[in-house]
């Protein structure tokens, strides 16, 4: 049975299990997602938005979906980031596992559910409502069933960040994970959330993953995913971001490792004085291939986004950057900046750029931009000079390249943590 039949023959089982959980709107989207991806079935380089990522070889395997192992704390620690103090949630399969996680911030701060005890109002609103309409984000509509509901009351500062871990267990089998989370920061409240994927084996793991982030009035959030995965993993997330009152979002993507990664990141301002932050960092070697799709949608006046992605590319990996910047017509006084800048270490390396502004409004400031390039020679000249060995002196021009990536990260155990693991890709102890 190959994977597509698999995943329709689970959905009957999975509308078995939430029979009476939801209510007959999200049944209703659900039904209709799977029938269109029956339809649809997985994207090919045929279609537009895929045209330079290949999916169809990692899935071209066998897969266990509902399988879920019982890990130690053992299992997973050399996965959890060395001094990140948080609230941990680890997922193991796409799971959440009690047993592995530790609240440490209050229930009157922080509140966490199942998926099917979200909020009436919110599934009704938002569950499968998303920018990018694929394949992905239809099967996890219709077949997620065990990811997270987590609530910032109103007037609430999170100090400690939520830290969710996603274990894949793909030491017996090839693994296929669905989780789909909803974060709501109500109105003046405050968190720092951060993503964090691996596997644990040498077979294949796949993480189709949607994370849902609904800002209210006066709310601000910070928002890092880290991908640091096998090389025998792939990763299609899509995180899909409302700005319903006036509110703050910044999010930090950064990818170090992996198979094929797909990031799908949509940012919707619906409010005016809304303001968003895009950060992107991506470190390939090998045959990697990591694919950043954004949007920022303006749809209101006042409003303000920035987006900066860098890439950095050795070896024969291929890179795909895809922003795309809309403006409605009613969205005068809009402020969007658009910038993806890559260095290619090695003539084998490509990679794809192609930023877009669509704008329907008149009384506008958007610009955007791409570069392609090496690395200097004439700094890398004056640091050999100094008597800096070459393979320094170009990890030094990279990290000073990524500098400003890596300055946006607030937390700093996870700087440290990005650091340590920018450095070890580039082979080197300092």
């Amino acid at each position: 049975m190959d994977l597509k039949e698999l995943l329709l023959e689970n959905y009957k089982t999975v509308e078995q299990e939430l029979e009476g959980k939801n209510g007959s709107v999200v049944k209703e989207r659900r039904k209709e997602a799977i029938a269109t991806f029956e339809k649809i079935g997985f994207p090919t380089l045929k279609n537009e938005e895929w045209k330079y990522t290949n999916i169809s070889a990692a899935l071209k395997k066998e897969f266990s979906i509902e399988t879920i192992p019982a890990l130690t704390k053992a299992d997973i620690e050399q996965y959890l980031i060395k001094n990140l103090k948080g609230n941990i949630l680890v997922f193991v399969n796409g799971q959440l596992s009690q047993e592995l996680s530790k609240i440490i911030s209050p229930e009157s701060g922080l509140i966490i559910k199942p998926l099917a005890e979200t909020d009436a109002d919110v599934l009704e609103k938002y569950f499968g409502k998303s920018s990018t309409n694929d394949a992905f984000t239809y099967l996890n509509t219709a077949l997620s069933h065990q990811g997270t509901f987590i609530k910032i009351p109103k007037g609430k500062s999170l100090e400690e960040p939520v830290v969710l871990y996603f274990i894949s267990d793909a030491r017996k089998e090839n693994i296929f994970i669905q989780p789909h989370n909803i974060f709501l920061i109500e109105e003046n409240a405050e968190a720092k959330f951060v993503e964090s994927y691996h596997t644990i084996g040498k077979e294949s793991g796949f993480s189709n993953v949607i994370t849902q982030i609904i800002l209210r009035k006066d709310a601000r959030a910070e928002y890092y995913k880290i991908q640091n995965d096998s090389v025998t993993a792939s990763h299609v997330g899509t995180t899909q971001v409302y700005q319903e009152g006036k509110s703050n979002f910044s999010s930090t993507t950064v990818s170090l490792n992996g198979n094929i990664i797909r990031n799908n990141l949509n940012i919707v301002l619906n409010a005016e004085h809304s303001e968003a932050t895009m950060y992107g960092l991506y470190l390939l070697k090998g045959t990697q291939h990591v694919d950043n799709h954004t949007i920022a949608d303006h749809a209101k006046p006042n409003c303000f986004s920035n987006e900066l992605y860098k890439g950095i590319l050795n070896d024969k990996s291929t890179g795909v950057f895809n922003g795309k910047i809309f403006v409605k017509q009613d969205a005068q006084k809009t402020n969007a900046f658009q910038s993806n800048k890559n260095i290619l270490l090695s003539k084998d390396a490509t990679m794809n750029t192609k930023p877009q502004l669509e704008i329907f409004a008149d009384d506008v400031k958007c610009s955007h931009g791409a570069t392609i390039g090496q690395l200097d020679e004439e700094p890398l000249f004056y640091l050999r000079s100094r008597g800096i060995s070459e393979e320094k002196a170009k990890a030094l021009l990279v990290i000073a390249f990524a500098q400003d990536i890596i300055d946006h990260i607030k937390i700093e155990a996870l700087k440290e943590f990005l650091i340590r693991g920018i450095n070890q890709s580039l082979g080197n102890n300092f």
